[in-house]
């Protein structure tokens, strides 16, 4: 019968609990007073009816210390500036078990509490000399933002590893969730479609995460998800991993709740685990693992831990919370219990355990010493190498690839049919041509979202695609954009192609930090390691004649040019939009850059431009070797010097419709410059057109106090080119109404030409 751990409550008001925590353990070994006759042999139970041997527990023990010792490290040495992160472990060592269960080769996103998951799965894969490889050593560089760390080189405290697939989160809540499923789904789709998968076909996601988080709106979108998929029998071997310590940050998660919330949930199948003890959890965790694995279904683990020493470094318990309820929580340490078992196996002595744990110690202080004297990052180019590689010519040879012509004929019907022979045609036939050339070329490449597939999307761009690629290439999802960016990522983890689409641009803004807190930001804390190619549509703008409102006359992309790494194209015609396509997708499939293509809705079936019938919005189709360059603008009458207009979108064919006006007014000739690409703005570019001209419009249909605007101007300002007459055009800031009115708030090519009068009164 084992004994249950009682630390000495001597230490009543001591504020720093860390340490109370690491003498309560030296003290429960030190002082146990029972008898073990035998040592098991290293294949035999434990304990009695225990799914774990003797091995297998000493180095989950192992890795249990590993990671609670460099928790008091970091508490230590956090006071000195050698250690810059202090979210623990502490109470979370039972992850260890799912580490020891899975495969290296199953994709983990894991929740900040996973020192001992992380120790553990690093024995899963020998070093160079044939025994297991370090952990501490690799976690004591990503505490002291060393560039030599290996997960993130040293741009945060993360835990990951290219060759364990643990892939590094930042101090997510739940956000992680979505791709975690995708990444799932990801592995059988690859699998249906004939793809050659990164890792073995029979591997499943992990994702952990904290009580708290799971009541995340974004977790559960990720649940919805997986059951609505499981629902409709299609596989999804995801392995969520609750872990339950009871409380997020100071708010305590009622009791009961994760049990009541989950177990009886529709198509998610739950499982109970033990976390603080390693003799019993062993076999809960094992049959969730194991069920996950074979069933292919979604499964949630629902672990039982605690959390000793706080939330943090910076969280003084003692001041929220009663000294009763403290040394209550710490009774549960689950390394008190480990101990326990270790002693009355009989596995190991008192002096064994105490050596073990002062080994481990100096271990840890050793290696944060040594990591502490590392390099750190310095340089700005250094801090952002891995956020936005670019390879203009491997992307330029990538983009005008066209060694797919079989396909394309097989695809279209025949030489006469191929969308480069017909007459010119509007941005809607055009973008659905190039799509169906990029999935000519790109086995690999996936479309989805809502309304993609039969119905070919609500404006019919996506119109043939299913029946030419089939339903494993392009299908409809839930309409959960959330999901479907998770998704996205899902898919690109898996060395797959996706091209989500997002309905409508105000659409995005439900599920932004898909991309801006998941997505974007991957190669920046993986140090380039890992990356999430993918071309995401979103069709996108104003001008729909009054029709719609907000929800679909969305003009602001100010959320889109905030998120570091990303590219944003946004063509206003449809020879632009197939090369920009092309472009897009090489930049994904080479350099790994995620990739933002709007599509302004107003020009989808424009086909006139001055006038009803003139068909000069209307493009002949680029053969597939043509290709945009990122950053190329296109210029319209650019020997004019008199006037500069710099626009992009909708506001390329008002701009030139205002330039005539513009010349018979002022007799002034006028250059326009459609930037094309939004983010990054090409400030080279901008400033040589301001240069070359003595007066400068910009006409950016975004909102005035937040758009593409000022980038523009900030561009000019800086070239020295600011004190040039100058004015803007530019959307007010209000939210589109329906009618007539939208037109009230959005600028029009009168706007343009009574700019260029304001210009003509300003003194020269």
């Amino acid at each position: 019968m084992m004994t249950t751990p009682t630390p000495t409550p001597a230490r009543m008001r001591g504020v720093n609990r860390a340490e109370i925590c690491d003498v309560n353990f030296q003290e429960f070994v030190r002082d146990w007073n029972g008898h073990a006759d035998t040592r098991p042999s290293p294949d035999e139970a434990i304990l009695d009816g225990s799914a774990l041997d003797a091995q297998g527990f000493r180095e989950l023990f192992e890795s249990q210390l590993i990671s609670r010792h460099l928790d008091l490290m970091a508490r230590v040495l956090r006071v000195q500036n050698k250690v810059f992160y202090t979210i623990g472990s502490s109470g979370h060592e039972g992850n260890a078990m799912v580490a020891r269960l899975t495969r290296h080769t199953d994709p983990a996103f894991l929740h900040y509490r996973s020192g001992a998951f992380m120790a553990e799965r690093f024995r899963k894969l020998p070093g160079t000399d044939g025994k297991p490889r370090d952990p501490i050593m690799d976690s004591a560089l990503s505490f002291a933002a060393s560039k030599d760390d290996p997960a993130s080189g040293g741009r945060h405290k993360v835990w990951g590893s290219k060759p364990l697939w643990v892939l590094p989160q930042t101090s997510t809540i739940a956000s992680h969730l979505p791709k975690a499923l995708g990444t799932a789904i990801a592995i059988e789709q690859g699998k249906r479609i004939g793809h050659a998968l990164p890792i073995p076909g029979d591997s499943i996601a992990i994702c952990s995460f904290g009580d708290a988080g799971s009541n995340h709106a974004t977790a559960q979108t990720a649940f919805n998800a997986a059951a609505w998929t499981a629902y409709q029998k299609l596989p999804a071997p995801i392995l969520f991993v609750c872990e339950d310590n009871g409380i997020g940050i100071s708010v305590k998660t009622p009791s009961g709740w994760i049990a009541q919330n989950f177990a009886r949930r529709a198509d998610i199948d739950y499982f109970f685990a033990d976390g603080l003890h390693l003799a019993s959890g062993y076999g809960q965790v094992q049959a969730a693992v194991e069920h996950c694995r074979r069933t292919r279904r979604p499964t949630f683990l629902h672990l039982r831990t605690t959390r000793i020493m706080g939330h943090a470094g910076t969280d003084f318990e003692i001041e929220w919370r009663s000294i009763e309820e403290l040394v209550a929580v710490e009774a549960g340490d689950p390394l008190l219990r480990s101990a326990a078992i270790a002693l009355e196996s009989g596995l190991m002595s008192k002096d064994e355990i105490l050596a073990l744990y002062e080994t481990t110690r100096a271990k840890c202080f050793a290696a944060a010493e040594d990591a502490d004297r590392r390099p750190r990052l310095t340089e700005l180019s250094d801090v952002m190498a891995p956020l936005a590689p670019y390879t203009p010519d491997k992307v330029q040879a990538e983009a005008m690839r066209a060694d797919f012509d079989a396909k394309r004929l097989e695809v279209f019907g025949s030489d006469a049919k191929l969308p480069e022979k017909q007459a010119a045609k509007h941005l809607a036939v055009q973008i659905n041509n190039a799509l169906h050339d990029l999935f000519c070329k790109y086995p690999e490449a996936l479309l989805f979202g809502e309304d993609v597939a039969q119905k070919g999307g609500v404006y019919t761009v996506t119109k043939g695609l299913h029946k030419a690629f089939g339903n494993k290439r392009v299908f409809n999802t839930l309409l959960d954009e959330t999901i479907i960016l998770g998704l996205a990522q899902g898919y690109a983890n898996m060395g797959l192609l996706p091209l989500p689409e997002i309905q409508y641009l105000a659409y995005f803004h439900n599920a932004c930090d898909q991309i801006r807190g998941e997505a974007a930001s991957l190669q920046f804390f993986s140090n380039g390691q890992y990356r999430n190619p993918m071309l995401m549509r979103i069709a996108s703008l104003g001008y729909q004649r009054g029709f719609g409102g907000h929800f679909h006359n969305d003009n602001s992309i100010t959320a889109l040019r905030d998120i570091p790494g990303l590219i944003v194209g946004c063509p206003s015609r449809g020879d632009d939009a197939a090369m920009m396509l092309r472009t897009l997708a090489a930049l994904a499939k080479v350099d790994g850059r995620v990739c933002a293509f709007l599509e302004p809705i107003a020009l989808y079936m424009a086909k006139d431009l001055y006038e009803a019938g003139d068909g000069q919005w209307l493009t002949e189709y680029p053969s597939p070797d043509k290709a945009l360059v990122l950053g190329e603008a296109r210029v319209y009458n650019a020997a004019a010097v008199d006037c500069v207009i710099f626009t992009f979108g909708n506001g390329v064919p008002m701009s030139l419709r205002a330039a005539r006006l513009i010349e018979a007014e002022h007799g002034w000739k006028t250059r326009i410059v459609d930037l094309r690409w939004l983010v990054p703005l090409n400030d080279a570019v901008i400033a040589r057109h301001a240069s070359e001209c003595k007066r400068i419009i910009v006409v950016d249909e975004g909102r005035k106090s937040a758009g593409v605007g000022e980038g523009i101007i900030t561009a000019i300002a800086e070239a020295g080119h600011g004190a040039k007459p100058m004015k803007r055009v530019v959307g007010a800031d209000t939210f589109t109404p329906l009618a007539g009115a939208a037109f009230l708030v959005i600028p029009s090519d009168e706007q343009i030409v009574a700019a260029a009068d304001g210009l003509a009164a300003l003194k020269s």
